[in-house]
């Protein structure tokens, strides 16, 4: 199962005690992957389409608790997918669909079908606890988050402008900065950084996928520090090797024109053990030296050396 399954399999078994975080729940859920009928006769009834299970079980038991209407459910498997299906739940009879529709304020006073978009003047939304499950319901309906071990991304398909900035405003209640792009005929609200999904995780209470993102998070962490030690070991070797190539050839070429004795005494003594021990660093050689030289005296004489032989090279 996707890391994005797991979250919507978590979401869909918390059903809240109380009846006004159901009602949000449900707005967002019929708002964002529902539609509304209205007969010839004037007679409602409500559709939610989804094409993941934990959705559509979500819708029912949502629409059972609240209202004790148990909607029809219907599968299809879908027409370009070997695996893929669709659930498609109905209220069809018109008072229920009405007082769901008035309870979920997506019906007005005048009967039409309508929906606010505010968050300060909406009684959906009024309080913590309902505008955290109203961005549940709009997750479990239209968002998708990709696996934390490959990247961070979260993203929720919005059918219209005024939806996704609603959506933005309510994140930004809880300080999390998402952001919208048109896309398809519609508008997606998006998070890319690791730290944003988790608060979302954290805002709709899916704990435990939370915390299973977060010990991934912490594991990649450690991988790039380590990463990042051994490319700065491994730059650090290559370029005390260069250098070490470099110091002898230059040695290996004052011997040739010049012999040993060219260079001064103190200088001899550097150059000899350094021939010896490529691989040695500044401080080995040092402690090679009777008596013992620092590491900077040792990087003195052997810049004086690399000199003396480019003077010779002119």
């Amino acid at each position: 199962m996707s890391f994005s399954g797991k979250v919507k399999k978590e979401l869909a078994e918390h059903i809240s005690n109380a009846s006004h975080c159901r009602i949000a729940e449900l707005a967002a859920l019929i708002s964002m992957c529902g539609s509304v009928m209205i007969d010839k006769d004037n007679q409602y009834s409500i559709r939610v389409r989804t094409e993941t299970e934990p959705t559509a079980m979500k819708v029912k038991k949502l629409l059972w608790k609240t209202f004790h209407t148990d909607a029809e459910i219907t599968i299809r498997k879908n027409a370009y997918s070997r695996i893929g299906k669709t659930y498609t739940l109905t209220v069809r009879d018109n008072q229920k669909a009405i007082k769901i529709l008035q309870a979920t304020k997506l019906m007005n006073d005048a009967g039409e079908i309508e929906e606010n978009f505010s968050i300060t003047n909406n009684i959906v939304i009024m309080k913590d606890c309902c505008k955290r499950a109203f961005i549940r319901g709009a997750f479990m309906a239209a968002g998708s988050v990709s696996d934390p071990n490959k990247s961070y991304h979260l993203e929720i398909k919005c059918n219209s402008r005024k939806k996704a900035e609603q959506l933005i405003k309510l994140l930004k209640n809880y300080d999390i900065d998402g952001k919208m792009v048109a896309r398809k005929g519609g508008y997606v609200v998006y998070i890319k950084e690791g730290e944003g999904i988790v608060d979302v995780l954290n805002v709709m209470e899916a704990h435990v996928s939370l915390m299973e993102m977060e010990n991934i998070r912490i594991l990649k962490g450690m991988s790039n520090y380590y990463n990042r030690q051994v490319n700065c070991e491994t730059a650090n070797i290559k370029k005390t090797v260069a250098t070490s190539v470099r110091q002898i050839e230059d040695i290996n070429y004052i011997i040739k024109k010049k012999g040993i004795s060219y260079l001064p005494e103190k200088l001899q003594d550097i150059a000899l053990v350094r021939i010896d021990n490529p691989d040695a660093s500044l401080q080995e050689l040092g402690e090679m030296l009777n008596p013992p030289l620092g590491k900077s005296g040792v990087n003195h004489r052997l810049r004086k050396i690399c000199q003396i032989a480019d003077d010779l090279k002119g």
